[in-house]
């Protein structure tokens, strides 16, 4: 069982990185592609926790979509830390 939920948590991380890379394609800012990653952990937790509670069938299964939105958040911060540096490096270099 806890292989199932540890390959979900890749599958939804490798997901919202994909849709956080689309984002960044179409309006070429990586503080959108961060905002939607935000955004996808909010989602992605929701979905891992009703997946959570319909498997195990347990009240307490819904940390299991906590856990996921933590990551992602956590993934989300990790983008915008880039898009800061980004940043900062792009504006070092202009001036």
């Amino acid at each position: 069982m806890a292989i199932f939920f540890l390959i979900l948590t890749c599958f939804f991380i490798i997901i919202a990185n994909i849709i956080g890379f689309i984002t960044y394609k179409k309006k070429t800012n990586l503080y959108s592609a961060a905002f939607t990653i935000l955004l996808l952990a909010a989602l992605f937790a929701g979905i891992g926790g009703i997946l959570a509670l319909l498997v195990i069938q347990d009240a307490f299964a819904i940390f299991y979509g906590l856990q996921v939105g933590y990551y992602l958040m956590l993934n989300s911060l990790i983008v915008f830390i880039v898009a800061v540096i980004v940043s900062v490096i792009k504006k070092f270099k202009s001036s």
